[in-house]
């Protein structure tokens, strides 16, 4: 089976102009996602002009949270030669696929089809040469593996980022050439949806375009959101952190021994005893993921290397429920899969992703500086 990776595209100049860049380079990536989630808001009873309505309706929150935003994703539609609210919605597709109905009948609606994955933080003090790696599996619907692409953009007033995300969007996991690297993981609590907020994905985006990992802890930590959400921060000079965040406010996990995992399920105490976990019932896996993880990783403490960060997040245990999830139907009936398995070394800029890990275990490795290369795990 060959399994094609995720298209590498490079953009430069204003945010409108690498907008127009990035949409007429992924136009058949972005039209495709359009009409993946296009079929799946039919579904739900809403026709292409409620749905611009609801992407319409962002674009002031947008605005007022980072001005360029807007430019780029308008560059982008002109690309791609589609609507503006089209990549909008695509930006802000969580937050638009869980509000296609009232609130309650919205949630409802997703639980069923969570965005997974497992993610993990190796700090210096655990790893063989004393580098930071940082990586993630990212399980969500199984088309998306053609809908992927990594994105370097070379910035003139702040740092270049490296980034894969859905073709359309601006961010999802990363890291700049300051060094910050960026994973999110699906969580789901009692709080989600009573309020507005800045979509999930464009806050990612926002902090892998800062210069210090404080700016980039704030603006997760302090940004107002609609839903809860998973992010772990790190920082090529040894800094780890977890945040995980319900839409009014947001709680802290540090490493132990230079290890940090998450996967989709609150952990912290402070967490638990405020709010309600609601997402286990739909990812029951993520009990067990983080704990096989983290113990693959805590047995080979201070000799860690990518490749048993890529081992840990290879494992097939409980299958199909596992921590490298082949595709299979969930439980609302879509095909869900591990579509990326994402592993960094930020101090490096090198970031290496396997489309399909399950079924591919070519990585292609990306960095901020050179073309990307392709390399069979071993």
């Amino acid at each position: 089976m060959t399994i094609e990776p995720f298209p590498f595209i490079e953009l430069s100049g204003t945010p409108e102009a690498r907008g127009r860049a990035y949409g007429r380079a992924a136009k058949a990536r972005v039209h495709r996602s359009l009409a993946h989630y296009g079929a799946q808001l039919s579904g739900q009873g809403m026709d292409a002009s409620k749905v611009h309505a609801m992407a319409r309706a962002f674009v002031p929150r947008i605005e007022a949270f980072e001005p360029s935003f807007v430019p780029e994703m308008r560059g982008i539609a002109e690309g791609a030669d589609c609507a503006f609210e089209d990549i909008v919605m695509m930006n802000c597709r969580t937050e638009v696929l869980k509000l296609a109905q009232k609130a309650e009948a919205a949630a409802k609606a997703d639980r069923a089809q969570p965005d997974g994955c497992t993610g993990a933080v190796l700090l210096p003090e655990a790893t063989a040469d004393g580098t930071l790696i940082h990586g993630q599996n990212w399980d969500w619907k199984k088309e998306c593996a053609e809908t992927g692409v990594v994105l370097r953009i070379r910035r003139d007033d702040g740092p270049d980022v490296l980034t894969f995300v859905e073709a359309g969007g601006l961010a999802r996991a990363g890291m700049n050439a300051a060094g910050i690297a960026i994973t999110a993981n699906y969580l789901e609590s009692d709080r989600d949806y009573r309020q507005d907020g800045v979509p999930l994905s464009l806050l990612r985006r926002k902090a892998l375009e800062q210069e210090h990992v404080a700016l980039a802890v704030r603006t997760i930590y302090a940004t107002p959101k609609s839903a809860s959400n998973n992010l772990m921060v790190s920082h090529a000079s040894g800094y780890g952190v977890d945040i995980e965040c319900a839409p009014d406010e947001s709680f802290l996990l540090h490493p132990e021994g230079g290890v940090l995992v998450h996967s989709n399920h609150w952990l912290s105490p402070a967490a638990l005893s405020k709010l309600k976990d609601t997402g286990i019932a739909n990812t029951p896996d993520t009990v067990y993921r983080d704990r096989r993880v983290r113990a693959a990783l805590v047995a080979k403490r201070g000799r860690l290397t990518m490749n048993d960060l890529r081992e840990a997040l290879f494992d097939d245990w409980g299958t199909p429920y596992s921590v490298c999830r082949p595709p299979r139907p969930n439980f609302s009936g879509n095909l869900s899969a591990t579509v990326a398995m994402i592993l960094m070394k930020p101090a490096e800029g090198v970031m290496e992703i396997a489309p399909l890990p399950a079924l591919n275990r070519t990585f292609t490795t990306y960095t901020l500086r050179d073309a990307p290369v392709r390399a069979a795990a071993e």
